[in-house]
């Protein structure tokens, strides 16, 4: 993965020993990535803690409703209640919860997707699995690790 500043930064799979990883990630330093599927990952990361992506689920999944309802019923200015809801309960979680910036600042289009992403991976039942891969990250990109997403419990959980 390469940042905008052009620095090489080992990606997923990537990690051998002529390539080391380089620490202390500046904020104004965004990891770019070529395509989504390298970039879920990370989004993931970015929502390490359970308690984040509830926060997201709630504010999504209420401003689609309220979102279609004002649709429906054309009252059409309860369409802005979707990204009101979804990022007002989103980014607070970020600074308050994760302790990190919302992944859409640098990468919008891709955010929204992961968020949707990330909400099925909710609705089928396999948030745990969001958790694994959220550490796994986390452990091949030391320099994105957070005092709030990296502790004992969350290194610690099973794979």
């Amino acid at each position: 993965m390469r940042l905008e500043s052009g620095e090489q930064r080992a990606g997923p799979g990537d990690l051998s020993p002529s390539r080391p990883v380089t620490h202390n990630l500046i904020m104004s330093d965004r990891l770019t990535f070529s395509s989504y599927r390298e970039f879920f990952p990370y989004y993931v990361a970015m929502h390490s803690k359970p308690l984040t992506r509830k926060l997201h689920f709630a504010g999504t999944v209420t401003g689609v409703v309220v979102a279609l309802a004002g649709l429906l019923t054309g009252r059409r200015r309860l369409v802005v209640a979707l990204p009101l809801l979804g990022y007002g309960t989103a980014w607070p979680a970020h600074w308050f919860v994760e302790k990190n910036n919302p992944a859409s600042f640098g990468h919008p289009l891709w955010s929204l997707r992961g968020d949707f992403d990330m909400i099925s991976f909710m609705l089928r039942g396999r948030d745990h699995e969001l958790s694994v891969v959220a550490r796994d990250w986390l452990r091949a990109h030391p320099e994105s690790r957070t005092s709030a997403n990296w502790s004992r419990r969350l290194t610690s959980v099973a794979a």
